[in-house]
């Protein structure tokens, strides 16, 4: 080899060593100051664990006759002891197109737990195709403030496992049987097995928050039977012959239980799938008791909105029921913002991106309304319930006498446009 090959050799290889050690990508700027004010960390640091729990005999959904194990990878977020030994944690992950990207996170990897207090369990859902990790900002966020929540990978349904649409009805059908069974095993499983957190969790005061197939499973979960028939099956693609026996095996209610567990005293739904096709009972609908709030875009194209996520909330009987819409918005209003590898492609961008609102914008709102619902409904927080708005409409400006009503509680003058919130 000559003297320049040799050097040119040097090169590509330092450039290739470069491009393995590029850092994580962070997604997330620097908070303003007009941000919605719950939106900003809490007191807490906050440690995150990668761990597996399995549920030994859940049935199988290839035959619906057998028992087989089902384990779920878990990302659990904790109140946290931190050391200058701490670092902080990335989360690596592929798009649905099998690009793989690395995030960097606030959260310290495998940091001690705090050896003391009580923090309320909060379950993070995520929707078909989706993955642990999609609503970290809410997690390390809500851990911040005093909570532990458990990202969950549901079998069968992270995009990791759905690479083509040959995968898709398989993972439908275990989809629809396994998600709310998966969130019961959870809440069981905290309670019940040593974990991390196990001397700080409290799992009498639980929550459940579910984007799209999430949220179709937590309504489940806290009351809304499934009322699946086989003519909502064919319309969704389900082959006419599986179609007429589905029902007899998805038709059931509490996570597989036989009446809603007192613990869950709270669930927020991300845009859940369903309501469309009428999917859960409107009658069992109508006497669940648990405190509910429903965040929707009002132009989502996967869940529907007028025939969607409003029905669902409409037909809700909680006495303490919410809604926040994003207008314009489509279906896209839990996950992080898009990472650079989801770019390439329409396909891949679409399962991030919102055409009209910032996902950074999305995400401190949430933040906030996220943190107001829990704090009041699950630590029983009454001045955070007053974070909840009275008034329908964010907007301010009256007209041009330059009059303005009050800002939503906790946003600053005029920085909150193009929300609506409802209370049933």
């Amino acid at each position: 080899m000559t003297i320049n090959g040799l050097r040119i050799s040097v090169i590509i290889s330092v450039i290739l060593i470069s491009s393995l050690a590029i850092s994580a990508e962070q997604l997330y700027t620097q908070q303003p100051p007009v941000t919605p004010e719950l939106a900003f960390s809490g007191t807490y640091d906050v440690g995150v664990s990668t761990i597996t729990a399995t549920d030994p005999k859940r049935l199988n959904t290839a035959n619906f006759i057998t028992k087989i194990e089902r384990p779920l990878v878990l990302e659990v977020w904790y109140p946290a002891q931190v050391s200058e030994q701490s670092t902080l944690a990335t989360y690596k992950n592929v798009t649905r197109l099998q690009k793989p990207f690395e995030l960097q996170s606030n959260a310290y990897r495998d940091a001690p737990a705090l050896s003391e207090g009580s923090f309320p369990l909060i379950l993070l859902s995520h929707g078909f195709t989706g993955y642990r990790t999609q609503m970290f900002y809410l997690g390390e966020h809500l851990a911040s403030h005093g909570y532990i929540v458990v990202g969950i990978d549901h079998t069968d349904s992270t995009n990791t496992e759905i690479k083509t649409e040959a995968d898709r009805p398989a993972g439908g059908i275990s989809t629809f049987y396994n998600r709310a069974r998966d969130q019961q095993f959870l809440l069981d499983h905290f309670t019940e097995q040593q974990t991390p957190v196990a001397s700080i969790v409290d799992t009498d005061s639980a929550a459940i928050i579910g984007h799209s197939m999430g949220g179709f499973g937590a309504i489940n979960t806290i009351g809304g039977c499934y009322s699946f028939n086989s003519e909502q099956l064919g319309k969704i693609g389900t082959a006419a012959a599986v179609a007429l026996v589905l029902p007899f095996v998805l038709n059931s209610c509490y996570g597989g239980r036989e009446e809603v567990d007192p613990r869950w005293k709270a669930a927020q739904l991300f845009a859940p799938w369903g309501g469309e096709y009428d999917v859960h009972s409107a009658e069992a609908m109508s006497k669940i008791s648990v405190p509910t709030f429903f965040f929707a875009g009002d132009q989502d194209n996967t869940s529907g909105f007028k025939n969607g996520v409003k029905k669902l909330h409409d037909q809700m009987g909680s006495e303490h029921n919410y809604m926040l819409v994003f207008e314009d918005a489509r279906h896209n209003i839990g996950p992080h913002p898009a990472p650079a590898a989801s770019f390439a492609t329409d396909f891949e961008l679409g399962h991030y991106f919102d055409p009209s609102w910032d996902s950074e914008t999305i995400n401190r709102v949430i933040e906030h309304m996220s943190l107001a619902f829990l704090d009041c409904h699950v630590k029983g927080d009454t001045a955070r319930c007053d974070y909840l708005p009275k008034r329908q409409d964010s907007q301010q400006y009256e007209g041009a006498d330059h009059k303005y009503t009050d800002p939503w509680p906790g946003f600053p003058h005029l920085w909150a446009s193009g929300l609506k919130f409802y209370r049933k």
